[in-house]
């Protein structure tokens, strides 16, 4: 890379497949001098330079199905010290209360509960309190079932977190959920930092109730600000990775937010949305 384009604004195109007449033509409608692979992910990703017209850029991604963004040229990977991200619909690919729910034969109804409040349309404290009253009575054992036969990681993840740890970024799993998913993950994938609620068990049932502090939106993102502060200072960078409302504030108190395949409102107050290819592919927003 040239002087030039170390220091030029890049048009950073992704996709499981991205043809040449696509190329050529993203090239005319940035005004894009060079076009260079850049891929750290599992699938294409492509930097064009320099770029600018970011909107008919976006119209023409959103319609071919691309993922695009618009990376500044001081951006880099190695200044980033922290990436926190949510865990339901984000690092995996389940929504694990619904999914416990589903073993008492009411996934439908919390199903719904869930899905209004990733979208913002209801408060999800209460929300929570809500589902988690109804898996009152269910065993245990049910818990170990979800994690064992339902849980994936989302595609990307585990690349994602080998890049980060390379350059020496710390990971942070902060989530509306359960501790006792977090911890299983954190031993599973090597995660330095988990916050998330913590469901009450009485005689290997759950009581319908959780303890301690319940981890709403403003507890993620103060439980963020706090591991941020440790460890980003002299120009590092934090990212947060999310999909739903109640990842908002985390993810406007970082340097660089990200929503994953994401409800509307979240991807309208983040600086990149990935929609169409894996976790990994936050690795291809950074010089």
């Amino acid at each position: 890379m040239t002087g030039r384009d170390a220091e030029a604004t890049r048009l950073v195109v992704q996709a499981a497949d991205i043809d040449t007449p696509a190329l050529k033509a993203l090239a005319k409608l940035a005004g894009a001098e060079r076009i260079d692979a850049c891929s750290r992910s599992a699938d294409q990703a492509f930097a064009l330079m320099p770029a600018g017209n970011s909107t008919e850029v976006a119209a023409y991604c959103a319609q071919a199905a691309l993922d695009c963004a618009i990376v500044a040229p001081r951006q880099r990977l190695d200044r980033v010290r922290l990436v926190a991200m949510d865990m339901d619909s984000t690092l995996i690919t389940i929504e694990c209360v619904d999914e416990i729910a589903d073993m008492l034969g009411i996934r439908q109804t919390v199903a719904a509960i869930t899905a209004s409040a990733m979208r913002g349309e209801i408060d999800f404290r209460q929300s929570l309190t809500r589902r988690v009253a109804l898996l009152a009575g269910l065993d245990v054992a049910a818990l170990q079932r979800v994690y064992d036969e339902r849980l994936e990681l989302s595609p990307g993840a585990e690349r994602l977190l080998a890049g980060m740890r390379e350059v020496g970024a710390q990971s942070l799993l902060v989530s509306g959920g359960f501790t006792f998913f977090t911890e299983r993950l954190k031993a599973r994938l090597g995660l330095d930092h988990t916050c998330a609620n913590t469901l009450e068990i009485a005689g290997g049932k759950l009581t319908g109730r959780l303890t301690g502090p319940i981890v709403d939106a403003e507890a993620k993102a103060a439980c963020f600000n706090r591991v941020r502060a440790a460890l980003v200072a002299d120009g590092g960078l934090a990212v947060a990775i999310g999909d739903g409302a109640n990842d908002l504030p985390m993810l406007e108190a970082a340097d660089v937010s990200v929503a994953y395949h994401a409800k509307p409102v979240v991807r309208a107050r983040t600086t990149y949305a990935i929609d169409h290819c894996g976790l990994d592919a936050v690795l291809n927003l950074f010089v």
